[in-house]
Formats: structure tokens, C-alpha cells, sequence
């Protein structure tokens, strides 16, 4: 029988595993974690590769020096994980899901706590993290409620015998997360994966490597046995020793498609399954009956959230062309009043780009498509703060194109910031071949009053997700997940535990066994 102790401190508050600094409401005060940011078989360690400079995004401030884990490091993890998997794997669903909900519990007692750091870590602003940390609680306890129910089935076969199917757990999952959801990333890759009875190695984004760790933290705070979830820290080299290292049973991977089919490749080498959540160029189109209000909010939904920095945002708009220049209008008052800066600040709508590397590709993108001959309605140019503590952060402005097409870059091409492209269209038959004129099929949004037209086009556009009159909306109980190039596999919902189990069938006779006549 397992026991669960969330020790009373953690749950009450009477300590944090973060620094005060972390806990001030302005980006104006510095900001500092040690650099022992792995965290394996319960304690948290420093990686013995080389070392960079972690810089926080709003101010371009040093947070500490992330020391990348060598291959050593990592077989170290994957031994620990192997190690607890012998255990966790024999515990009952009920017993699994158990530590799954407190631990869900834990991160929701914590909520303002991770939503600061993952503000310092991303430069996303505070209201869409707190929302990204209830995410993830959610995910916790959606699967520890799951776990229980992951069961085979009986099959009645002639002459009194049967058969029947285990679904079992895989092994040791190694995960890797990106930067732009980092907890709720790994929330949503390690839940599934413990529901199942696997245990997780799991890499962070070099860019984004703090909230992993706190999360392993908690886990071992709350009661979870050590080993079930370490954490790695570390760059391409550490994503390869770890999807490469034969001990890890399956790989679960979201980043950009290349680095996607890469670790693909790698998989493909040892027959390895792999579930990939890659990058998108999702269409959102709007009729000319929609409600220009909410579509309005759609679109800014689609394209702001996190700076813009979202697989899924729908950055190709396609909108009827006789409301095309209301919607413009419209959309174009609402960017202008956005208020950028300070992503501590609860009054900021958009923060910081993630690096000045990633904003400096933003720009180029912007740029180029000027001089395609795509017309900047509002933005297309670097934010430069007031605020002397944000000058050194990489902040860009929400930016509108006009007179662009499918020919060009912008439209073709993941920007991965905030930058929509508004392009008209006249008749259903024709925005439906432009929404799928593209290698990527992570998402899709359709806004119209006539709900029989929302169907059918949906129906008829290939994309993972797709959304009638909303836009963004990720829920746990849904699963979540692209055609083509966008990624192979689910995540969330119940399809998702199906990816973390293997079948085993099971084959009973009654009587005794036939002869084979020779």
C-alpha cells in the first residue's frame, strides 16, 4: 500500500523553493536561482558540461549560469528512472493516480509561485501564465483520475477458451519540452506517461529550464518516490544521448519540425515509438456573417498570446472580402491600444520576445515581407520600453499585414511571434483550398453564424485541432495534435494514455491442446 505525505510546509506556505526576488510584482528587482537545475533520484544537481549564461527575456538580466548535462549525466537519470520504474510500474492505477492528484494539488497551492517564475523564464506575461499553471494542475488530476481506468479486455473464444489483452506501461519516457509552455509542456507529457505506469527523464528548453525543475521539486515534496521524474537539463547533444540511450522506451517531443524529424530519424533507428507536437501555420477564417466583435477577439487570441510565440496561433486570417476593411479597422484599434512592457505587471497584454537571437528572426521575417510588398497596417517594429530596467529585454510590436498572399514568406513560413497577415477571400470553395495550401495542419478556425457552414468547412480542413467561433482553447479532456508536417501522435485526453501503453495479448485454453496431425 503507498503512502502520500504532502509535507504540511509546502502545502501551507511556510517556505518556497524560489528566492524572494521571485515573488515581487515588477520585473524592476533582480532576480537569481541556483544552477543545480537537474533533478535526479530526488535531489537536484549541477550538470557537469559547460556552462551559459540564463538570460531573462523582459530584462535581459542574468538569472544563473545553466551547466548542460553530459552523457553521463543523462544515463545517470535514465538508471534512476529504470530503477523506480520496477516499482511504480507494479503500483495499482488507483495508487498511481493517487500521487498524480496531490501533486496536482501541490502545483495549485503553489499557482502564483510557478505563474512569477515562468513570467522570468519566458517573458510571457502574468495573466496568461497563471492561466497556463491551472492548466496544468488540470492535466494532474485529469490523469490521476484516468489512471484506474486503464484496463485490457476479455474476448470469448469457441469451444469455451478465451483470451485476453494487458496494457501495459512502456518503460522509461524520455520527454522534451519547448520554451514557450514550459510547465504546462511537461505537465501534459509526464501525466499521461506516469498514469500509465512508465517513469520520465524529461529535458526542458535550454531557454526555458526553470519551472521543469520546480516541478520535479514538488514531486518529491508531495510524496512521489524518487525517480519517477527527473529532470535534465542541456542542449541538442543531451536531447540526443537522451533519445538515443537504450534504456528509454519512447520519446515524446515539442519543438520545430526539423529538430522533430531528427529525432525521428534517431527513433527510427531502435524501432522506438515517438509522439511529435511540431509547428503549425494554422489558417483562421472569417465569413462574412460572423460576429465582427468575436472574431475580432479570435484573431487577437490567435495571434498575441505569448508574444505570438504559439505552434498553433492562426496567423494566416483569411476574412470575406466584403468585410474585409471593417475587420481591419476593427482589429487595428485593438492592437494599437495593447500595452507592452513589464510581463509582472497585471495590466500588460504582451511581454517579451524569448531571446534577442529568436526577436532578431522575428524582425527579418517582418522585414522581408515589407519588401515583398506586404503593407504594415499597424506595428512591424521593435518596442523599446520606457523603463530603463526592460531596455536590455526584446520586446516587438503586435504587427498587421495587408496585401500579402500564399506566395510569400510571411504567409507560407512559422513567424513564431506577433505578426498576423490579413488576406481576402470571396467564395467558401476557395478560402478551403488556401487554408490547406500549406505543409503544416496543426489547427484551424472557422467564424460564421450559419452553423451548418462551419461543419462542413471544417470538415473540410486538414487540421489536428479546429476551432468554430473560438480560438485557442486547449483543454485537458481533448486531445491535441496535428496532420501532416504538424506531428504524429496525440497529446491530452484519453488518446493520449493509448500512446503511453503497450498490448499484450494473452491466449487461454480450456481443454487440451490439439494435435498438429504429424
Amino acid at each position: 500500500m503507498c503512502s502520500i505525505v504532502v509535507r504540511r510546509g509546502l502545502c501551507h506556505g511556510q517556505h518556497s523553493f524560489l528566492p524572494s526576488a521571485s515573488r515581487c510584482l515588477s520585473s524592476a528587482e533582480s532576480f537569481t536561482v541556483d544552477n543545480k537545475l537537474n533533478f535526479v533520484h530526488g535531489e537536484s544537481v549541477q550538470g557537469r558540461g559547460d556552462g551559459v549564461a540564463l538570460l531573462e527575456p523582459a530584462t535581459g538580466r542574468r538569472i544563473t549560469e545553466l551547466r548542460y548535462s553530459t552523457s553521463d549525466d543523462i544515463s545517470s537519470a535514465v538508471e534512476s528512472s529504470a530503477k523506480a520504474y520496477r516499482s511504480w510500474s507494479q503500483l495499482s492505477g488507483t495508487e498511481r493516480g493517487r500521487y498524480l492528484i496531490v501533486l496536482g494539488l501541490a502545483v495549485r497551492q503553489h499557482r502564483e509561485e510557478i505563474a512569477r517564475l515562468e513570467v522570468r523564464d519566458t517573458g510571457k506575461v502574468i495573466s496568461e501564465a497563471l492561466v497556463d499553471i491551472d492548466s496544468s494542475a488540470d492535466c494532474l488530476e485529469y490523469y490521476g483520475g484516468l489512471a484506474a481506468s486503464i484496463a485490457g479486455q476479455h474476448v470469448q473464444l469457441p469451444g469455451g477458451n478465451f483470451a485476453y489483452t494487458r496494457r501495459e506501461p512502456l518503460g522509461v519516457v524520455g520527454g522534451i519540452g519547448a520554451w514557450n509552455f514550459p510547465f504546462q509542456t511537461c505537465s501534459w507529457k509526464i501525466a499521461p506517461a506516469l498514469a500509465a505506469g512508465n517513469t520520465v527523464v524529461y529535458k526542458p528548453s535550454p531557454l526555458a529550464p526553470l519551472s521543469a525543475h520546480f516541478l520535479a521539486r514538488l514531486a518529491c515534496e508531495a510524496g512521489c518516490p524518487p525517480g519517477m521524474l527527473n529532470v535534465v537539463q542541456g542542449c541538442a547533444a543531451a536531447g540526443t544521448s537522451l533519445v538515443t540511450h537504450g534504456d528509454v522506451a519512447k520519446v515524446s517531443f515539442t519543438g520545430s519540425c526539423p529538430t522533430g524529424s531528427q529525432i525521428m530519424q534517431n527513433c527510427g533507428k531502435q524501432i522506438k515509438p515517438v509522439t511529435l507536437e511540431l509547428g503549425g501555420k494554422s489558417p483562421l477564417v472569417i465569413f462574412d456573417d460572423a460576429s465582427l466583435e468575436n472574431a475580432v477577439n479570435g484573431a487577437l487570441l490567435a495571434n498575441y498570446l505569448t508574444q505570438g510565440e504559439v505552434c498553433s496561433n492562426g496567423t494566416r486570417v483569411y476574412v470575406q472580402r466584403s468585410v474585409c476593411e471593417q475587420f481591419l479597422s476593427a482589429c487595428k484599434q485593438r492592437v494599437e491600444a495593447m500595452r507592452l512592457g513589464d510581463p509582472l505587471l497585471a495590466d500588460t497584454h504582451m511581454g517579451a520576445m524569448i531571446s534577442a537571437p529568436h526577436a532578431e528572426k522575428v524582425m527579418g521575417f517582418i522585414r522581408r515581407a515589407v519588401a515583398e510588398g506586404g503593407t504594415v497596417v499597424c506595428g512591424g517594429d521593435i518596442h523599446r520600453p520606457t523603463e530603463d530596467y526592460l531596455k536590455g529585454g526584446h520586446y516587438i510590436q503586435p504587427t498587421i499585414f495587408k496585401n500579402v498572399n500564399d506566395d510569400m514568406e510571411v504567409v507560407r513560413e512559422e513567424v513564431f511571434g506577433p505578426v498576423m497577415c490579413v488576406i481576402p477571400f470571396d467564395e467558401e470553395d476557395e478560402v478551403i483550398t488556401l487554408a490547406n495550401r500549406t505543409r503544416y495542419g496543426l489547427a484551424a478556425g472557422v467564424y460564421t453564424k450559419d452553423i451548418q457552414r462551419g461543419h462542413r468547412v471544417v470538415a473540410k480542413i486538414q487540421a489536428g485541432s479546429c476551432f468554430l467561433n473560438t480560438y485557442n482553447m486547449y483543454p485537458v479532456e481533448v486531445p491535441f495534435g496535428g496532420f501532416k508536417q504538424s506531428g504524429i501522435g496525440r497529446e491530452n485526453g484519453t488518446d493520449s494514455l493509448s500512446q503511453y501503453t503497450q498490448v499484450k495479448s494473452v491466449f487461454v485454453e480450456m481443454g487440451d491442446t490439439p494435435s498438429p496431425g504429424f
